[in-house]
């Protein structure tokens, strides 16, 4: 069960990542969804919840940002 919950996230967090047109929104919206990703992770496995939260945010920023479209 504790691997399974990151493996199921992982994807549904990847998919809704980044929404936004610029670069700046999509990071800003890629770290909210990907804290709110890293706490539900953090939770559902029983972890200390600040680490997720962090890893969730910086990722899900990183990825929002690098795949803002070219214009």
């Amino acid at each position: 069960m504790k691997i399974a919950v990151p493996l199921l996230a992982l994807p549904l967090a990847l998919s809704v990542a980044a929404c936004g047109d610029t670069w700046g929104e999509r990071a800003v919206t890629g770290g909210g969804i990907g804290a709110g990703t890293g706490l539900a992770v953090g939770a559902i496995a029983g972890w200390p919840l600040v680490a997720p939260v962090l890893v969730g945010t910086a990722v899900g920023a990183g990825i929002g940002a690098a795949t803002t479209p070219k214009k």
